[in-house]
């Protein structure tokens, strides 16, 4: 069984990470979207309502399960026997960081791949950031 971690704040959660998520549900036999909890930052939602709204936007998902986690998400994929790790792509803008954090997490485990997926161009313009300010 193949198992993938969808890793990520999700504060909140977009039309464009459950496109994200939706791909990544039919690539893999399992897949965990997992709300990291960041000390550091005061979150818009708690990490428990970004769960709770993960899970009522995904009842049609039979293969993704909802969690939260604290620490370095490599440590978590491995306790939880992830093989890949997705991460979402809105624009070429995004690829520097993202391959940064790849690299790191290879240089960490490197039986634990990155799959970049690729949102559709209607949610380009769409990120959690965005929506807080609108809210705010």
């Amino acid at each position: 069984m193949k198992i993938a971690i969808y890793p990520g704040s999700f504060d909140p959660i977009t039309k464009g990470h459950l496109d994200i998520l939706k791909s990544a549900a039919g690539i893999f036999d399992k897949v965990i979207i997992a709300v990291a909890h960041n000390g550091e930052k005061k979150g818009f939602l708690t990490v428990e309502e970004r769960v709770e709204l993960i899970k009522k936007s995904i009842p049609h998902l039979d293969n993704v399960d909802v969690d939260s986690f604290e620490g370095l998400t490599i440590e978590y994929a491995k306790k939880h026997g992830a093989e890949v790790l997705i991460r979402g792509l809105r624009a070429v803008s995004d690829f520097e960081y993202e391959m940064q954090l790849s690299q790191t997490n290879s240089a960490l485990c490197e039986d634990i791949k990155t799959v970049f997926l690729i949102t559709k161009p209607k949610y380009n313009f769409i990120s959690s950031s965005t929506i807080k300010e609108i809210l705010s």
